[in-house]
């Protein structure tokens, strides 16, 4: 064998050498291999044995013009063909053309290329690029892409279509418990879980993070979106077994409607987002149809959650106090840190509606860090002025969602030499109960602090009394509803001796709070409550006027 022949034998693609008239004349190892044809049974042969038999005839033509007009053709893969091999199966390949003489005649020397696994690669980088690499599920891309030709292909007839997005409900919470792997298998599972309540045309994609979207295109009405959203849900409320965990997993949805909502993909998805926002807003574990007034309500949250973030980052947000008085010395014993912003164009912002706002964005996090730094500085100025009072700020389950909160804590404490018998945290019965998991063992770490641990809003949540022997609480704090309705309505008077007494039996101490008349206060006094806040008191107030209040006892 010559140089020659040595280097065309080694080379990886197939080399054929065929005359004008379609016949092969030659052919290499790797041409053999790819063919699956024995060297006897190819050269000598028309070359289109190697095509599929519909592409025969117009080869014979594409020969006769290739030799009329030889021009030589490099390899592309936007052109490629099909070769049929001896066992009659197809290989893509690619082919490039040239010329050659031989003992005087023209022939063509075609060197082919295995494209199988180019194509593979090809099709493996574009379902990369439109799935889920997670679950398996089409991604936003690819969804946005079938919402937009479903809507396009529609055109004119309007059949309606409903679009789902679903937002998982504590999710950060298992995340930040249970660690990303259990996370990312619970992602798999709500997958799963979702994917058995569908139809298999019904389109499912995560859209990314924990945020999935169905596309149901075979409705009749709005009551069947509805239908569907409800057994989501349903299933999604069942304790899911992942990685060893029993864990649970709620979720929120948002549903807007074709063409009634909108007509166009882009509309359609940012409606539905906007219902979902609402849905969390809400409660969480429902779901919203989108409307107008959704969209307003939606529209203005996130307009403020814009002039919140822009009020943090200018100083623009203050804490107001309002004192907690021991009913029988009237001696101020303890304040409560309340948030107070005023925006120039909206006017005094109900700290309600901004901590609420601020829950459904990272806001909250930073929020309750500035709320922490800020009490903390007071107390250690009153500290300094020979006056230092407890102070009590509100906690959010968000802040306990994080393990290191503890730490913060006690940084935030050293930074301003304060001690932490100063800091009151009070967390309402209703977001302890259904998160008592988590809560409770940040809980007992801010007790080990040395802070004072308060379970607010006392007689709305449900809270057992093994499930309060287990918290590290040193008070419970009465509704203020209770107390408002205690003079003329017996079963909230009875309701709040109840408390009281629980209060005595468990050894802890009982703040009554908005307590605005005289009739309220002297019926917890006669109770043996001992201490109260209210407006009758005092509202809250800048630290400033509560400097008096803390150098004198007051006749309440």
């Amino acid at each position: 064998m010559s140089v020659a022949e040595a280097m065309v034998d080694a080379s990886p693609d197939g080399l054929l050498l065929v005359d004008q008239d379609g016949t092969v004349l030659s052919a290499n190892r790797a041409m053999h291999e790819l063919s699956g044809y024995a060297p006897d049974e190819l050269i000598g042969q028309p070359v289109e044995r190697l095509l599929p038999v519909e592409a025969r005839l117009p080869h014979q033509e594409l020969v006769r013009d290739y030799f009329s007009e030889p021009q030589a053709r490099r390899m592309g893969p936007v052109r490629q063909f099909e070769l049929l091999r001896k066992d009659h199966s197809l290989v893509t390949v690619d082919i490039a053309l040239g010329q050659a003489q031989l003992m005087g005649r023209a022939c063509a020397v075609v060197l082919v290329r295995d494209m199988t696994a180019y194509r593979q690669l090809q099709e493996q980088l574009e379902h990369e690029a439109s799935h889920d690499a997670l679950t398996g599920l089409g991604n936003r891309r690819l969804f946005s892409r079938v919402l937009a030709q479903r809507c396009a292909s529609l055109g004119r007839e309007l059949h309606p279509m409903a679009l789902l997005v679903l937002d998982l409900d504590g999710f950060k919470l298992v995340n930040d418990s249970f660690g990303h792997v259990v996370g990312d298998a619970l992602l798999v599972e709500v997958a799963r879980c979702l994917r058995r309540t569908l139809r298999a045309d019904d389109q499912l994609a995560r859209l990314g993070g924990d945020e999935f979207a169905v596309l149901l295109t075979d409705i009749h009405s709005h009551a069947d979106a509805a239908r569907v959203a409800e057994k989501m849900l349903l299933a999604l409320s069942a304790v899911h077994q992942v990685e060893g965990y029993d864990v649970m997993v709620g979720a929120s949805i948002g549903i807007a409607f074709y063409p009634d909502d909108a007509r166009d993909a882009d509309n359609l998805l940012r409606y539905a987002d906007f219902a979902a926002y609402q849905a969390k807003a809400a409660g969480r574990g429902g779901y919203v149809t989108y409307s107008s007034q959704v969209h307003t309500q939606v529209s203005d949250k996130l307009l403020l959650q814009g002039k919140l973030k822009k009020a943090m980052e200018q100083n623009l947000l203050s804490l107001h106090y309002q004192p907690q008085v021991d009913v029988h010395t009237g001696q101020v014993v303890g304040v409560e840190a309340l948030l107070r912003w005023e925006d120039p164009e909206l006017g005094m912002v109900a700290p309600g509606y901004v901590i609420a706002v601020a829950e459904l964005s990272d806001l909250i996090l930073p929020l309750g860090e500035w709320i922490l730094d800020t009490a903390c500085r007071q107390i250690a100025a009153w500290a300094r002025c020979g006056r230092p009072v407890r102070v009590a700020i509100n906690l959010s389950v968000h802040q306990l969602r994080h393990k290191d909160f503890p730490d913060r804590v006690r940084q935030v404490l050293q930074r301003h030499g304060v001690s932490a018998q100063w800091l009151e945290f009070e967390i309402t019965e209703s977001q302890a109960m259904p998160n008592h998991r988590f809560i409770e063992p940040q809980l007992h770490a801010l007790a080990a602090l040395g802070a004072c641990i308060v379970l607010d809003g006392f007689g709305t949540g449900y809270a057992s009394v093994a499930y309060l022997k287990q918290l590290p609480l040193h008070k419970l704090k009465i509704h203020r509803t209770f107390v408002e309705n205690l003079v003329t309505d017996e079963v909230s008077a009875i309701l709040v001796k109840f408390i009281l007494m629980l209060a005595q039996a468990l050894r802890l101490e009982l703040v009554a709070g908005g307590v605005e008349t005289d009739a309220q206060l002297s019926f917890l006094r006669e109770h043996k409550c001992a201490t109260c806040q209210g407006w009758l008191f005092s509202s809250a107030v800048p630290a400033a006027q509560i400097d008096s209040m803390l150098t004198e006892a007051h006749a309440w």
